[in-house]
């Protein structure tokens, strides 16, 4: 006669346990560091973990890092994003009308913390092309929240944040067009990037802040190393060898430079 009644756990066997130490074992936490890895997970993606002093963040590597979809939508963003839209065409393209609460501004400045951790998690192992993705996604956020937020304490309070996301977003699309050697490309990428944290402190009449901002050392700094690698101008270099050899009395050796230098020129 067979048995019938509920099995307990015990009796199925030793239960699942939900202890993450044995996840943890051999990956200590660093304090003052970003310790992040890329894990497979159990649908056969990869998961991306950020390691935490009392234990760790897991994110999705693409669409919304808690992996997420509300009202169908990849994030809180792309639906009001679309709920805009919507508006326009009703509206024969106008946005007047259109706001946003401060519940939904508090939730999407909750949704834009999770795409901050994922997007640093994403530059310490130089997945340049996510985080270029994830900035330039927050940076919607705060245009959005600028533009429609009903409140004006949400149209301004992520405002803080835009020269640090954009400097983050800089970098990574300059080290993109670095690994590609197109180093020129790279130094206009952080110039335009400078330009746009210049114009965001004129904006809000703190014009002195630019020259002291962390984020404008940064890029300044990162200016420095791609024109260090950059391969010099053959012009330049012609005229400094040209320079050398006169100041070394090597005047046949001049005369030959010089020849190259207007060869060079016409070409």
């Amino acid at each position: 006669m067979s048995d019938s009644r509920p099995r307990s756990e015990k009796s199925e066997g030793k239960a699942i346990s939900k202890d993450i130490t044995p996840v943890l074992k051999g990956w200590d936490y660093e304090s003052g560091t970003i310790n992040v890895r890329k894990v497979p997970g159990a649908d056969g993606t990869l998961k991306l973990q950020m390691r935490l002093n009392l234990g760790l963040l897991q994110m999705e590597l693409t669409g919304r890092p808690d992996g997420m979809r509300p009202h169908g939508h990849e994030s809180l963003l792309d639906y009001f994003e679309s709920l805009l839209a919507n508006h326009r065409t009703s509206n024969e393209g106008k946005e007047s009308g259109f706001e946003l609460s401060s519940d939904q501004c508090h939730s999407l400045r909750e949704e834009a913390v999770m795409y901050y951790h994922r997007y640093l998690s994403l530059f310490v192992l130089e997945d340049f092309t996510g985080v270029v993705r994830d900035t330039a996604r927050n940076l919607r956020v705060l245009d959005l929240c600028g533009k429609f937020a009903s409140a004006e304490q949400d149209r301004l309070v992520l405002e803080q944040y835009r020269p640090y996301i954009t400097m983050m977003n800089i970098r990574a699309q300059a080290s993109i067009q670095m690994k590609a050697e197109r180093y020129r490309d790279a130094a206009e990428t952080v110039q335009a990037g400078l330009a746009s944290i210049k114009e965001f402190f004129e904006r809000y009449g703190h014009e002195e802040a630019f020259d002291v901002a962390n984020e404008v050392k940064v890029l300044k700094k990162f200016a420095r190393d791609i024109h260090r690698k950059m391969p010099a101008d053959p012009l330049q270099k012609l005229h400094a060898q040209l320079q050398r050899a006169i100041k070394a009395e090597k005047y046949e050796e001049a005369a030959r430079l010089r020849d190259q230098i207007k060869s060079l020129s016409k070409s």
